[in-house]
């Protein structure tokens, strides 16, 4: 075991003394906030090109298929109107922009720039290794960008090998150390697979010392391309209970630096009691300005949306309605049955006109993703589920889990009553407020 720990520890002192700078950009403090309100962020897939072959990618063969629809990047003019639509239909003033991998595509500082332009501050989703170059970094910031959120998967040959290219560890932590030296904010995403565990609280760590703002710890589920039967397995997917000790240590180590993070689709009986603050399961997720609106999303997710051929289908809010949800697969190429696309214009129009309050967004949205939990992921509840009184909040088990593993992990919360309030524990986190999110931060912000 103290071979294995002076291993890691090499490794880390290796990753800072790429990362860290002789001459950061001045500390800005962040504010925070525990006001809660429903996110305007959207989200626009540019194509799935991308420069890395992580295993666990949602969209692994999209990407490995260059004659798929979905994997050659879209023009500008096309990209141009999805973020229109997101600003002049939905609403939104926020959009995480990805790929594949964005930093790939050709015009993307001039669609920076058109985003900032329109109202829709910009965040590129992204592995960085195209920040290596401080150049690169500078335009992106004379663009308008706001912040990267960057796939930190890993550190060392771990990452390398999980995203299938030797040097892409050391890549990105020049990244890092060019972002610091401009002075472009950054955050952390990292997926919880089985060999990044034994490294989470290095990268709490690296988080700290390089100054990112928020770190999100995502479970390993089988969205988009991993849903196909046989990708995970038990060499690849870690038990919850695996994951448990490893995620304790690393939250405390960024809980006393004071930066947020956040954990996606974990059971929430799975974290500490003084950890539920920071679970966002899919009831959970509306109520993060980091995250993405319902509305908007299931616009965008939509292939006509997410492919280089065609124009955008008109905007439908197809998640206004659980029975429109229910039936969400079939109207995948509704920009192709006019009657039925004009119809469901309308109906967002309707509805929408009769969801103005806020109390009345908040019961939509919960009922979204209750849809989104147990029909579109299947999760799943065990027996000791039953007895939580965070039933009604959690999603529970993602179906996929519950084949490999079962639910017998779950460890039901005891307490005098049922919680029925989607921000029982969430309500509780201090939340980061980006200088042009201050509005938000206020009861009665325009979010």
């Amino acid at each position: 075991m103290k071979t294995v720990n002076i291993s890691l520890q090499t490794v880390f002192d290796n990753a800072l003394r790429l990362a860290l700078t002789n001459n950061p950009a001045p500390h800005i403090q962040m504010k925070k906030t525990t006001h809660r309100t429903i996110t305007r962020r959207g989200v626009v897939w540019l194509g799935q090109t991308c420069n890395l072959h992580c295993e666990f990618c949602y969209f692994i063969d999209k990407i490995h298929s260059g004659h798929h629809p979905e994997h050659a990047f879209m023009s500008l003019e096309k990209a141009k109107k999805i973020c229109k639509t997101l600003v002049e239909f939905y609403g939104n003033n926020a959009v995480d922009i990805q790929g594949g991998e964005p930093t790939l595509y050709r015009e993307i500082f001039e669609l920076v720039h058109y985003c900032r332009g329109i109202g829709l501050i910009p965040t590129l989703i992204t592995n960085g290794l195209r920040l290596d170059e401080k150049e690169t970094c500078r335009n992106y910031k004379d663009a308008g960008i706001r912040d990267f959120l960057i796939s930190i998967h890993g550190l060392g040959d771990t990452y390398d090998m999980l995203v299938g290219r030797n040097g892409a560890h050391a890549r990105q932590m020049k990244a890092l150390r060019n972002l610091q030296e401009i002075g472009i904010p950054f955050r952390f995403n990292c997926v919880l697979s089985k060999p990044v565990l034994e490294q989470l609280h290095f990268i709490s760590d690296l988080a700290i010392k390089t100054g990112a703002r928020v770190v999100n710890f995502i479970a390993f589920n089988p969205f988009e391309d991993q849903s196909k039967k046989g990708r995970r397995s038990t060499s690849n997917v870690p038990r919850y209970t695996d994951v448990r000790k490893p995620l304790t240590n690393a939250i405390d180590v960024l809980e006393a630096a004071g930066i947020e993070m956040n954990v996606r689709y974990f059971p929430i009986c799975m974290l500490e009691d003084r950890h539920r603050k920071y679970a966002y399961n899919f009831q959970q997720l509306p109520y993060d300005h980091h995250e993405w609106d319902y509305a908007s999303w299931a616009w965008t997710g939509l292939q006509p949306q997410r492919m280089k051929e065609g124009d955008p289908s008109n905007p439908v809010q197809l998640s206004t309605s659980r029975w429109i949800i229910r039936i969400k697969r079939p109207f995948k190429n509704i920009s192709k049955i006019s009657f039925l696309r004009n119809l469901l214009y309308k109906v967002h129009h309707l509805i929408s006109k009769s969801t103005g309050e806020r109390k009345e967004k908040d019961i939509l949205y919960r009922k979204i993703a209750k849809v989104h939990a147990e029909l579109h992921c299947r999760y799943a509840y065990g027996k000791k589920c039953a007895l939580c009184i965070a039933n009604d909040i959690c999603d529970g088990f993602h179906g996929d889990y519950a084949q490999i593993f079962g639910t017998g992990e779950a460890v039901p919360i005891i307490g005098d009553s049922p919680i029925g309030d989607p921000m029982h524990y969430i309500r509780h986190q201090e939340k980061v407020v980006e200088k042009e999110d201050e509005s938000w931060a206020l009861p009665g912000g325009l979010f």
